[in-house]
């Protein structure tokens, strides 16, 4: 989601959009990469719900002149719109970024979310499968629109995959299985380090590299790991500002995550030439024609993707095929100038703007 936020603050028109961050509890490296890193505020949030956060918001807007606040996800919604007077005093566009996991999906926090909208002019999702998903759960559909992501086919390309190896301390030969993400639960890296210890013996070149750091099951992941019975041809990456160079080295990104709305990482794996294996949840169906551009599969289960893996992996040159496939799907389909020209349009909208 971050990493979205950046790439629509880089890509739009510096002489008819400002962007501004306001960080509820802490920055982080996305920081620089924004084109006015000096546009950043944090807050310092506490644990739980803070008046003082929301006022936070609303003295940031007032002193900058925010035409647009634009909340992503349902915390920061919260402080959008006490910040805005409820969309009277600023117009609010919220961002919707998956499906809703654990409590988000009770009574309580649908009904939450309902009088929340309320505030909101308009709420975008990325992926037309999440704005169907929210329109099933009672949301209404006139307010709702999908502006799909897109990725920056300048920066995400194909190289030579032995050559890119070398200077990241990895083998210049092998399988090579990524997987690049926060280590959350709904990222599924437990599952994924469990069925590569399955399939390990059945393909003795194949290794797993995790890129990503942070999250709530980063001691268990790292535990997994070091419990590994080939701990050693598992690789570690560690959280990398710039994961270019680690997509371009994989033969393969497993994505068994079921709660994705539209997969940035698996855009810019698939950028790169590198096909994904990913499980059928919300917008990888749109991204992905399996068996052509990548594999999509139900992975819900270690044994189901163990299965995949050791499916996938068996045919180096059809895995070939694909990633050359993956890169025109998202050439074609999914350009960064795309997604960019529908925030700009949808920014234009909610602020009463001319188009």
């Amino acid at each position: 989601m971050e990493n979205g936020v950046v790439n629509v603050a880089r890509g739009l028109p510096p002489d008819e959009f400002e962007v501004h961050v306001c960080c509820l509890e802490r920055g982080g490296a996305f920081v620089e990469r924004l084109p006015q890193p000096g546009n950043v505020v944090v807050l310092n949030k506490p644990p739980g719900f803070s008046v003082r956060a929301a006022l936070g918001v609303a003295r940031h807007a007032q002193h900058i002149g925010a035409h647009v606040l634009h909340p992503h996800n349902l915390g920061p919604l919260t402080y959008a719109a006490l910040a805005s007077g409820w969309g009277w005093w600023k117009p609010v566009l919220q961002g919707e970024h998956g499906v809703f996991q654990g409590d988000q999906g009770s009574p309580a926090r649908l009904l939450q979310r309902q009088r929340l909208y309320q505030a909101c002019r308009k709420v975008h999702t990325v992926s037309e499968s999440l704005r169907r998903y929210l329109i099933e759960h009672g949301f209404p559909a006139a307010k709702i629109t999908a502006i799909l992501n897109g990725v920056d086919t300048e920066r995400f390309q194909p190289v030579d995959k032995a050559a890119v190896r070398t200077p990241l301390g990895l083998p210049p030969h092998g399988q090579f299985i990524g997987i690049v993400g926060r280590f959350d639960p709904n990222k599924k890296h437990l599952l994924l380090i469990d069925a590569f210890n399955r399939v390990a013996s059945q393909l003795p070149g194949a290794r797993l590299v995790i890129v990503g750091d942070k999250g709530a099951e980063k001691d268990k992941i790292h535990a997994a790991v070091q419990a590994s019975p080939v701990r050693d041809r598992i690789h570690l990456a560690g959280f990398q500002a710039n994961p270019t160079p680690w997509y371009q080295a994989l033969d393969l990104l497993a994505a068994p995550s079921i709660f994705e709305g539209l997969s940035n990482a698996v855009l810019e794996a698939m950028a790169c030439g590198v096909p994904c294996l990913a499980h059928t949840a919300c917008g990888n169906a749109e991204v992905i024609t399996s068996g052509s551009d990548g594999f999509l599969a139900t992975l819900d289960s270690v044994e189901l993707l163990a299965a995949e893996l050791h499916r996938v992996l068996s045919n180096q040159t059809e895995l070939a095929a694909v990633g050359q496939r993956a890169r025109a799907r998202v050439m074609q389909d999914f350009s960064m100038s795309a997604m960019v020209r529908n925030y700009a349009r949808i920014y234009r909208e909610v602020a009463g703007f001319p188009p």
